[in-house]
Protein backbone atom coordinates (compact mmCIF):
# COMPACT_ATOMS: atom_id res chain seq x y z
CA UNK A 1 0.00 0.00 0.00
CA UNK A 2 2.10 2.44 0.68
CA UNK A 3 4.44 2.47 -2.58
CA UNK A 4 0.80 3.96 -4.02
CA UNK A 5 0.95 7.14 -1.52
CA UNK A 6 3.01 10.19 -2.52
CA UNK A 7 3.95 10.85 1.02
CA UNK A 8 4.28 14.85 1.37
CA UNK A 9 4.67 14.42 4.96
CA UNK A 10 8.20 16.60 6.18
CA UNK A 11 10.20 14.68 7.88
CA UNK A 12 11.29 14.97 11.62
CA UNK A 13 13.67 17.30 12.37
CA UNK A 14 14.56 15.44 15.47
CA UNK A 15 14.22 12.47 13.59
CA UNK A 16 15.70 13.29 10.04
CA UNK A 17 15.47 9.59 8.67
CA UNK A 18 11.48 9.25 10.53
CA UNK A 19 8.15 10.88 9.09
CA UNK A 20 5.22 11.07 10.89
CA UNK A 21 2.57 8.72 11.26
CA UNK A 22 -0.29 10.56 9.62
CA UNK A 23 -3.90 9.88 11.16
CA UNK A 24 -5.66 12.74 10.18
CA UNK A 25 -7.24 11.36 6.94
CA UNK A 26 -10.37 12.89 7.64
CA UNK A 27 -8.98 16.09 7.06
CA UNK A 28 -7.80 15.36 4.00
CA UNK A 29 -5.84 12.32 2.56
CA UNK A 30 -2.63 11.45 0.46
CA UNK A 31 -2.55 11.73 -3.32
CA UNK A 32 -2.44 8.23 -4.59
CA UNK A 33 -0.18 8.08 -6.71
CA UNK A 34 -2.41 6.24 -9.50
CA UNK A 35 -4.41 9.41 -9.39
CA UNK A 36 -1.14 11.30 -10.02
CA UNK A 37 -0.13 9.40 -12.99
CA UNK A 38 -2.92 10.48 -14.47
CA UNK A 39 -2.94 14.15 -13.88
CA UNK A 40 0.45 14.88 -14.46
CA UNK A 41 0.49 15.08 -18.34
CA UNK A 42 -2.30 17.62 -17.90
CA UNK A 43 -0.23 19.04 -15.93
CA UNK A 44 2.56 19.84 -18.42
CA UNK A 45 2.02 19.30 -22.11
CA UNK A 46 -2.07 18.32 -22.49
CA UNK A 47 -2.48 21.78 -21.32
CA UNK A 48 -5.47 23.20 -23.36
CA UNK A 49 -8.19 24.82 -22.44
CA UNK A 50 -10.86 22.30 -22.04
CA UNK A 51 -13.57 25.22 -23.62
CA UNK A 52 -11.34 26.03 -26.31
CA UNK A 53 -13.57 24.57 -29.08
CA UNK A 54 -11.27 25.08 -32.27
CA UNK A 55 -8.37 23.25 -32.14
CA UNK A 56 -7.13 19.91 -31.16
CA UNK A 57 -6.14 20.54 -27.75
CA UNK A 58 -9.22 22.22 -26.88
CA UNK A 59 -10.90 18.92 -27.96
CA UNK A 60 -8.56 16.14 -26.06
CA UNK A 61 -8.55 18.43 -23.02
CA UNK A 62 -12.63 18.38 -23.27
CA UNK A 63 -12.62 14.72 -23.66
CA UNK A 64 -10.54 13.93 -20.46
CA UNK A 65 -12.82 15.94 -18.68
CA UNK A 66 -15.80 14.39 -19.98
CA UNK A 67 -14.06 11.47 -19.16
CA UNK A 68 -13.59 11.96 -15.61
CA UNK A 69 -16.95 13.53 -15.56
CA UNK A 70 -18.18 10.10 -16.18
CA UNK A 71 -16.30 8.46 -13.66
CA UNK A 72 -17.44 10.53 -10.90
CA UNK A 73 -21.16 10.16 -12.38
CA UNK A 74 -20.52 6.19 -12.62
CA UNK A 75 -19.56 6.68 -8.77
CA UNK A 76 -22.61 7.88 -7.34
CA UNK A 77 -25.21 6.00 -10.12
CA UNK A 78 -26.03 9.37 -12.05
CA UNK A 79 -26.04 10.81 -15.22
CA UNK A 80 -22.30 12.78 -16.45
CA UNK A 81 -25.10 15.69 -17.36
CA UNK A 82 -25.39 15.53 -14.04
CA UNK A 83 -22.19 16.33 -12.40
CA UNK A 84 -21.50 19.88 -12.17
CA UNK A 85 -17.75 20.48 -11.20
CA UNK A 86 -16.61 22.91 -8.37
CA UNK A 87 -13.75 23.81 -6.41
CA UNK A 88 -14.84 21.70 -3.19
CA UNK A 89 -17.33 20.37 -1.06
CA UNK A 90 -17.71 23.64 0.47
CA UNK A 91 -18.94 25.20 -3.08
CA UNK A 92 -21.00 22.38 -4.10
CA UNK A 93 -22.79 23.36 -0.57
CA UNK A 94 -23.32 26.68 -0.91
CA UNK A 95 -24.43 25.82 -4.90
CA UNK A 96 -27.20 23.56 -3.74
CA UNK A 97 -28.10 25.21 -1.09
CA UNK A 98 -28.16 28.98 -1.50
CA UNK A 99 -28.75 28.11 -5.17
CA UNK A 100 -31.93 26.39 -4.84
CA UNK A 101 -33.24 29.24 -1.87
CA UNK A 102 -32.77 31.93 -4.86
CA UNK A 103 -33.98 29.59 -7.63
CA UNK A 104 -37.01 29.47 -5.02
CA UNK A 105 -37.47 33.07 -4.75
CA UNK A 106 -37.36 33.68 -8.00
CA UNK A 107 -39.97 31.44 -8.66
CA UNK A 108 -41.93 32.69 -5.80
CA UNK A 109 -42.33 29.26 -4.64
CA UNK A 110 -44.21 29.83 -1.17
CA UNK A 111 -41.65 26.93 0.79
CA UNK A 112 -39.32 29.00 3.09
CA UNK A 113 -38.30 26.79 5.39
CA UNK A 114 -34.32 24.64 5.03
CA UNK A 115 -34.09 22.05 7.67
CA UNK A 116 -30.33 20.92 8.58
CA UNK A 117 -28.84 18.56 11.12
CA UNK A 118 -27.15 19.97 13.95
CA UNK A 119 -24.25 18.31 13.39
CA UNK A 120 -23.79 19.62 9.42
CA UNK A 121 -20.20 21.13 8.40
CA UNK A 122 -20.13 25.01 9.38
CA UNK A 123 -20.31 25.55 5.23
CA UNK A 124 -23.48 24.08 5.37
CA UNK A 125 -25.02 25.79 8.73
CA UNK A 126 -23.01 28.92 6.81
CA UNK A 127 -24.92 28.57 3.36
CA UNK A 128 -28.69 27.82 5.27
CA UNK A 129 -28.12 31.16 7.74
CA UNK A 130 -27.03 33.20 4.64
CA UNK A 131 -30.76 32.31 3.62
CA UNK A 132 -32.32 34.01 6.46
CA UNK A 133 -31.22 37.32 4.74
CA UNK A 134 -34.28 36.61 2.28
CA UNK A 135 -36.73 35.42 4.15
CA UNK A 136 -36.07 31.98 4.98
CA UNK A 137 -36.16 30.31 8.08
CA UNK A 138 -34.04 27.77 9.18
CA UNK A 139 -34.27 24.92 11.53
CA UNK A 140 -31.98 22.41 13.22
CA UNK A 141 -32.70 18.82 13.00
CA UNK A 142 -31.80 17.12 16.61
CA UNK A 143 -29.38 14.41 16.96
CA UNK A 144 -29.56 11.86 19.23
CA UNK A 145 -26.50 10.57 21.85
CA UNK A 146 -25.13 8.43 19.18
CA UNK A 147 -24.80 11.23 16.52
CA UNK A 148 -28.06 9.55 14.56
CA UNK A 149 -30.54 12.29 13.28
CA UNK A 150 -33.65 12.14 15.16
CA UNK A 151 -35.86 10.51 12.36
CA UNK A 152 -39.00 11.24 14.32
CA UNK A 153 -38.01 14.75 15.14
CA UNK A 154 -37.31 15.17 11.17
CA UNK A 155 -40.75 13.62 10.69
CA UNK A 156 -42.21 15.97 13.03
CA UNK A 157 -40.55 18.81 11.21
CA UNK A 158 -41.16 17.67 7.38
CA UNK A 159 -44.65 19.94 6.03
CA UNK A 160 -45.50 21.78 2.95
CA UNK A 161 -43.65 25.28 4.08
CA UNK A 162 -40.49 23.40 3.95
CA UNK A 163 -38.40 23.34 0.46
CA UNK A 164 -35.14 21.67 1.56
CA UNK A 165 -33.57 19.13 3.77
CA UNK A 166 -29.66 18.88 4.09
CA UNK A 167 -28.08 16.34 6.28
CA UNK A 168 -24.81 14.66 5.34
CA UNK A 169 -23.75 11.16 4.84
CA UNK A 170 -21.13 11.11 7.03
CA UNK A 171 -19.96 13.10 9.88
CA UNK A 172 -16.59 14.95 9.69
CA UNK A 173 -15.67 14.52 13.50
CA UNK A 174 -17.55 11.57 14.94
CA UNK A 175 -17.76 9.30 11.83
CA UNK A 176 -21.54 8.46 12.27
CA UNK A 177 -23.45 7.53 9.15
CA UNK A 178 -26.90 9.13 8.70
CA UNK A 179 -29.78 7.20 7.35
CA UNK A 180 -29.63 9.50 4.00
CA UNK A 181 -32.09 6.70 2.22
CA UNK A 182 -35.14 6.85 4.87
CA UNK A 183 -34.42 10.68 5.08
CA UNK A 184 -34.53 10.69 1.28
CA UNK A 185 -37.77 8.55 1.09
CA UNK A 186 -39.74 11.01 3.44
CA UNK A 187 -38.33 13.99 1.80
CA UNK A 188 -39.18 12.23 -1.77
CA UNK A 189 -43.08 11.53 -0.02
CA UNK A 190 -43.45 15.48 1.21
CA UNK A 191 -42.39 16.75 -1.58
CA UNK A 192 -39.06 18.21 -0.15
CA UNK A 193 -35.63 18.59 -1.56
CA UNK A 194 -32.82 16.53 -0.46
CA UNK A 195 -29.40 17.52 -0.21
CA UNK A 196 -26.85 15.96 1.29
CA UNK A 197 -23.33 16.44 2.05
CA UNK A 198 -21.02 12.78 0.96
CA UNK A 199 -17.60 14.33 1.03
CA UNK A 200 -16.35 11.83 4.21
CA UNK A 201 -19.42 8.91 2.75
CA UNK A 202 -17.31 7.00 0.30
CA UNK A 203 -17.65 3.79 2.37
CA UNK A 204 -21.48 4.20 1.99
CA UNK A 205 -23.86 3.56 -0.24
CA UNK A 206 -24.04 6.81 -2.27
CA UNK A 207 -26.61 6.00 -5.17
CA UNK A 208 -28.15 8.54 -6.06
CA UNK A 209 -31.44 6.88 -7.22
CA UNK A 210 -31.58 4.60 -4.36
CA UNK A 211 -31.49 7.19 -1.80
CA UNK A 212 -33.83 9.63 -3.32
CA UNK A 213 -30.93 12.24 -3.66
CA UNK A 214 -31.52 15.39 -5.25
CA UNK A 215 -28.29 17.48 -4.64
CA UNK A 216 -25.35 15.48 -3.36
CA UNK A 217 -21.83 17.74 -2.77
CA UNK A 218 -18.39 15.77 -3.26
CA UNK A 219 -14.77 16.68 -2.71
CA UNK A 220 -11.74 14.97 -4.37
CA UNK A 221 -9.33 15.41 -1.53
CA UNK A 222 -11.45 12.72 0.94
CA UNK A 223 -10.64 10.05 -1.44
CA UNK A 224 -6.96 10.55 -2.28
CA UNK A 225 -7.73 13.34 -4.64
CA UNK A 226 -6.17 16.58 -5.50
CA UNK A 227 -7.48 19.59 -3.27
CA UNK A 228 -9.24 22.16 -5.00
CA UNK A 229 -11.96 19.96 -6.60
CA UNK A 230 -15.12 18.13 -6.33
CA UNK A 231 -19.01 18.25 -7.41
CA UNK A 232 -22.19 18.75 -7.17
CA UNK A 233 -24.54 16.43 -8.45
CA UNK A 234 -28.40 17.84 -9.57
CA UNK A 235 -30.60 15.44 -10.21
CA UNK A 236 -32.02 16.52 -14.17
CA UNK A 237 -35.74 15.66 -11.81
CA UNK A 238 -35.49 17.90 -9.41
CA UNK A 239 -38.30 19.93 -8.87
CA UNK A 240 -35.98 22.95 -8.57
CA UNK A 241 -32.64 23.54 -9.48
CA UNK A 242 -29.90 25.72 -7.90
CA UNK A 243 -29.46 29.36 -9.92
CA UNK A 244 -25.86 29.73 -10.22
CA UNK A 245 -23.54 31.66 -7.71
CA UNK A 246 -20.84 32.08 -9.91
CA UNK A 247 -21.28 33.93 -12.96
CA UNK A 248 -19.74 34.81 -16.07
CA UNK A 249 -18.99 32.50 -19.36
CA UNK A 250 -21.74 29.95 -18.57
CA UNK A 251 -20.01 27.13 -18.21
CA UNK A 252 -21.35 23.41 -17.00
CA UNK A 253 -24.36 24.23 -18.66
CA UNK A 254 -24.81 27.40 -16.91
CA UNK A 255 -24.49 25.98 -13.07
CA UNK A 256 -20.96 26.92 -12.61
CA UNK A 257 -18.97 29.66 -14.61
CA UNK A 258 -15.25 29.38 -15.19
CA UNK A 259 -12.22 26.79 -16.73
CA UNK A 260 -12.43 24.26 -15.29
CA UNK A 261 -8.63 23.01 -14.02
CA UNK A 262 -8.30 19.93 -16.36
CA UNK A 263 -5.87 18.21 -14.86
CA UNK A 264 -7.52 18.43 -11.29
CA UNK A 265 -11.04 17.07 -13.54
CA UNK A 266 -8.97 14.40 -14.12
CA UNK A 267 -7.25 13.13 -11.15
CA UNK A 268 -10.90 13.43 -9.00
CA UNK A 269 -12.33 10.90 -12.14
CA UNK A 270 -9.53 8.73 -11.45
CA UNK A 271 -9.85 8.58 -7.76
CA UNK A 272 -13.71 8.17 -8.14
CA UNK A 273 -13.28 5.22 -9.95
CA UNK A 274 -10.65 3.67 -7.83
CA UNK A 275 -12.64 4.28 -4.74
CA UNK A 276 -15.73 2.70 -6.31
CA UNK A 277 -13.74 -0.51 -7.43
CA UNK A 278 -11.79 -0.35 -4.11
CA UNK A 279 -14.61 0.29 -1.05
CA UNK A 280 -15.66 -2.88 0.05
CA UNK A 281 -12.01 -4.20 0.53
CA UNK A 282 -10.54 -1.52 2.25
CA UNK A 283 -13.72 -0.63 4.55
CA UNK A 284 -12.80 -4.04 6.23
CA UNK A 285 -9.26 -3.30 6.42
CA UNK A 286 -9.46 -0.07 7.78
CA UNK A 287 -12.04 -1.58 10.62
CA UNK A 288 -9.43 -3.75 11.43
CA UNK A 289 -6.93 -1.13 11.97
CA UNK A 290 -9.51 0.99 13.35
CA UNK A 291 -10.24 -1.88 16.45
CA UNK A 292 -6.17 -2.08 16.87
CA UNK A 293 -5.40 1.07 17.69
CA UNK A 294 -8.62 1.60 20.04
CA UNK A 295 -8.22 -1.74 22.13
CA UNK A 296 -4.20 -0.86 21.85
CA UNK A 297 -5.08 2.78 23.49
CA UNK A 298 -8.18 1.54 25.30
CA UNK A 299 -5.40 -0.79 27.61
CA UNK A 300 -3.54 2.69 28.26
CA UNK A 301 -6.68 4.20 29.72
CA UNK A 302 -9.79 2.20 31.16
CA UNK A 303 -11.20 5.75 31.21
CA UNK A 304 -11.35 5.99 27.60
CA UNK A 305 -14.91 6.64 25.82
CA UNK A 306 -15.79 6.50 22.09
CA UNK A 307 -18.37 9.23 21.14
CA UNK A 308 -20.53 8.32 18.36
CA UNK A 309 -22.63 5.10 17.48
CA UNK A 310 -19.52 2.44 16.86
CA UNK A 311 -21.42 0.04 14.85
CA UNK A 312 -22.62 2.84 12.05
CA UNK A 313 -19.78 4.75 11.44
CA UNK A 314 -17.09 5.45 8.66
CA UNK A 315 -15.00 2.41 8.89
CA UNK A 316 -11.32 4.98 9.85
CA UNK A 317 -12.72 6.57 12.33
CA UNK A 318 -12.25 7.05 15.88
CA UNK A 319 -13.93 10.16 18.50
CA UNK A 320 -12.62 9.58 21.75
CA UNK A 321 -13.10 11.53 24.91
CA UNK A 322 -9.74 10.67 27.34
CA UNK A 323 -10.26 11.92 31.30
CA UNK A 324 -7.39 13.17 32.27
CA UNK A 325 -5.66 15.24 29.55
CA UNK A 326 -7.05 18.42 27.40
CA UNK A 327 -7.16 17.40 23.53
CA UNK A 328 -5.10 20.10 22.59
CA UNK A 329 -2.79 19.80 24.99
CA UNK A 330 -2.63 15.51 24.00
CA UNK A 331 -2.11 16.58 20.47
CA UNK A 332 0.30 19.10 20.76
CA UNK A 333 2.61 16.73 23.26
CA UNK A 334 2.74 14.10 20.49
CA UNK A 335 4.32 16.19 17.86
CA UNK A 336 5.63 15.61 15.35
CA UNK A 337 5.86 12.06 15.83
CA UNK A 338 1.83 11.63 15.28
CA UNK A 339 -0.25 13.68 13.18
CA UNK A 340 -4.25 13.88 14.17
CA UNK A 341 -6.71 16.33 15.15
CA UNK A 342 -9.70 17.61 17.86
CA UNK A 343 -11.99 18.36 14.45
CA UNK A 344 -13.41 20.80 16.01
CA UNK A 345 -13.99 24.27 14.79
CA UNK A 346 -12.17 27.57 14.93
CA UNK A 347 -14.15 31.00 14.81
CA UNK A 348 -12.78 34.42 14.79
CA UNK A 349 -9.58 32.94 16.32
CA UNK A 350 -10.91 31.73 19.35
CA UNK A 351 -11.37 27.70 19.99
CA UNK A 352 -15.00 26.88 20.47
CA UNK A 353 -16.59 23.89 21.48
CA UNK A 354 -17.53 21.31 18.45
CA UNK A 355 -20.72 22.01 17.82
CA UNK A 356 -21.35 18.02 16.55
CA UNK A 357 -20.21 17.23 20.50
CA UNK A 358 -22.63 19.51 21.71
CA UNK A 359 -25.06 18.70 19.90
CA UNK A 360 -24.57 14.42 20.88
CA UNK A 361 -24.57 16.26 24.58
CA UNK A 362 -21.53 16.28 25.17
CA UNK A 363 -20.30 18.94 28.21
CA UNK A 364 -18.04 21.56 27.46
CA UNK A 365 -15.39 20.03 29.70
CA UNK A 366 -15.61 16.07 27.21
CA UNK A 367 -15.69 18.21 24.32
CA UNK A 368 -12.48 19.73 25.08
CA UNK A 369 -11.21 16.31 26.23
CA UNK A 370 -12.27 14.60 23.00
CA UNK A 371 -10.15 14.04 19.56
CA UNK A 372 -10.71 12.33 16.14
CA UNK A 373 -8.62 10.34 14.86
CA UNK A 374 -8.79 8.79 11.29
CA UNK A 375 -6.75 5.55 9.62
CA UNK A 376 -7.16 5.39 5.92
CA UNK A 377 -5.73 3.74 2.68
CA UNK A 378 -1.58 3.82 3.64
CA UNK A 379 -2.59 3.41 7.35
CA UNK A 380 -0.25 -0.32 8.56
CA UNK A 381 0.15 -2.11 11.53
CA UNK A 382 3.81 -0.26 12.11
CA UNK A 383 2.03 3.27 12.03
CA UNK A 384 -0.68 1.86 14.61
CA UNK A 385 1.68 0.32 16.68
CA UNK A 386 3.46 3.60 17.14
CA UNK A 387 0.18 5.84 17.26
CA UNK A 388 -0.33 3.53 20.65
CA UNK A 389 2.77 3.58 21.98
CA UNK A 390 3.34 7.78 21.62
CA UNK A 391 -0.35 8.71 22.38
CA UNK A 392 -0.50 5.86 24.98
CA UNK A 393 2.17 7.51 27.08
CA UNK A 394 -0.34 10.69 27.25
CA UNK A 395 -3.63 9.40 27.69
CA UNK A 396 -2.15 7.05 31.07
Amino acid sequence: MKANRIDLLNESPASPQESAVYLDYQATTPLDSRVLEKMLPYMTTEFGNPHSSEHKMGWDAEKAVEKARQQVADYIGCLPDEIVFTSGATEANNLAIIGVGFAALDKQLPRKKILVSAIEHKCVLGAARFLTRFGFIVEKIPVLENGIVDIEKLKSLLSDEVLLVSVMATNNEIGTNQPIKEIGRLCRESGVLFHTDASQGAYTNLDVIENNIDFMSLSAHKIYGAKGIGALFINQNAAVKPAPIIHGGGQQAGYRSGTLPTFLVVGFGEAAEIMKNEKAAEASTLQALRQKLFDGLKACCEGLKTNGDMNDRHPGNLNLCVPNIESKQMIYSVQPKVAFSTGSACTSGEIEPSHVLKAIGLSNEAAEHSFRISVGRFTDDADIKKAIEVIGQKIQ
